[in-house]
């Protein structure tokens, strides 16, 4: 585990959330965006990934006090923390992913999911040959519900017959680090008829794409570009630019919010070696054409936080 050195006045500072940088998945892709900062300015930056709540705030505390600039933080639970922290040290520049911290001197990074979800959505519907289409999250909260509302609209804009059989991990935050309930999980979606599943559980999302794999259906992976995973059975991922937030945020934090979707390039579906026999150029152009329009404001996208709704 990474630890929260002494650093160098100035120097940036990321903290990951529980499930470390090696997640293969959202932690991964924050680790990316630090690393591509440190290789473009030749400069180091510290970090640290907790495995307990209580660390969020003292690793903050920390860094702010060590003189790290600016500290960042991965995920929504360290919302409480930083907001804490921030209004400590109102010197010190703040960025977290995922959450909405009101204060002067910190910039909060969130994504429309939903965008993003509802072209693997399409693409799920598309490859189905059941007509069933799987989802299983991690920790039932809102977040993990937009994913899941712009996947069940995709799917639908694709095929409007299309089941979407939904599975949520637990109600606790273990929920995003047991991979072997999510294993479970879509094993009894495969006994359903599901013949596509997407993972939106953090590294439970290691146990779904297994049992996909296992079971012989396509997988959908999410944050990080997962199709390596499993070459041949993987879909596509949904690309969440987490990368892209602490890359801005090392480069110069701007407080306030930043939103990030397809427009800004912060979301996007994956397409390469690994998966390019699946999606066939009748498919990618469809939801092509999807993804234009939801750019330009021609087709609308619920957003299930905003709306508390999917229909």
């Amino acid at each position: 585990m990474a630890q929260a050195t002494t650093v160098a006045r100035a120097e940036p500072a990321v903290i990951y959330e529980i499930g470390g940088k090696h997640d293969r998945s959202f932690n991964q892709a924050a680790s990316d965006g630090a690393e591509r900062w440190k290789k473009q300015t030749g400069k180091p930056f510290a970090e640290f990934e907790v495995a307990a709540h209580a660390q969020r705030e003292q690793v903050a505390r920390r860094f702010a006090e060590r003189g790290a600039n600016p500290v960042v933080a991965i995920g929504f639970p360290h919302a409480e923390a930083i907001g804490k922290v921030a209004r400590d040290f109102p010197k010190t520049q703040f960025a977290i992913i995922d959450a909405v911290v009101d204060a002067p001197n910190v910039q909060s990074f969130v994504y429309r999911e939903h965008e993003g979800s509802f072209l693997v959505g399409m693409l799920a519907a598309l490859a189905s040959k059941s007509g069933k289409v799987g989802f299983v999250g991690g920790m039932d909260i809102p977040l993990v519900r937009k994913f899941l509302c712009g996947y069940e609209q995709g799917a639908r804009h694709a095929n409007p017959k299309a089941q979407v059989l939904t599975s949520m991990t637990g109600a606790t935050p273990a929920a995003w680090t047991d991979p072997v309930r999510g294993a479970e999980l879509t094993r009894g979606q495969i006994a359903q008829g599901v013949d596509v599943v997407f993972a939106a559980a953090g590294t439970t999302g290691l146990g779904i794409m297994q049992a996909a794999k296992d079971g012989g259906i396509l997988a959908i992976g999410v944050d990080s570009n997962q199709n390596h995973l499993h070459p041949g059975t993987m879909l596509t991922s949904m690309v969440k630019r987490v990368d892209l937030a602490v890359y801005q945020a090392f480069q110069g934090v701007k407080p306030g919010i930043t939103a990030l979707g397809l427009k800004e390039g912060g979301l996007d579906y994956a397409l390469d070696q690994h998966n390019d026999r699946l999606v066939t150029p009748a498919m990618r152009q469809k939801v092509d054409a999807a993804k234009a329009a939801i750019i330009a404001g021609q087709l609308k996208v619920i957003d299930y936080t905003v709306a508390n709704r999917c229909q």
